[in-house]
């Protein structure tokens, strides 16, 4: 599948990245965001309780939470019963 990416798809994508904590930075490049757009989805999935926000001194970091490995299985599970495949981003 080509095109533009669902927003279920980029909460996969951030979830996934994030098992590992990562600073918004990071995230926003790694996964192609503008700041407005990654401040909505991070905003979102720290609402939701599939991230949280690790205070490391001067920096912060999202780490994906244990909820949202069911969120990850089952969005992975869906969608490779539809496209055979499972989402593909560069990690």
């Amino acid at each position: 599948m080509k095109g533009r990416r669902s927003s279920y798809e980029i909460y996969w994508e951030i979830l996934v990245y994030c098992r590992e904590p990562k600073s918004f930075t990071n995230i926003i490049n790694r996964c192609d965001l503008n700041s407005k757009i990654g401040q909505q989805h991070l905003g979102f999935l720290v609402g939701k309780d599939y991230l949280r926000l690790e205070d490391r001194g001067d920096r912060t970091s999202y780490a994906t939470t244990p909820k949202a490995e069911e969120y990850i299985g089952l969005f992975s599970k869906m969608y490779g019963e539809l496209f055979d495949e499972l989402p593909g981003f560069k990690i």
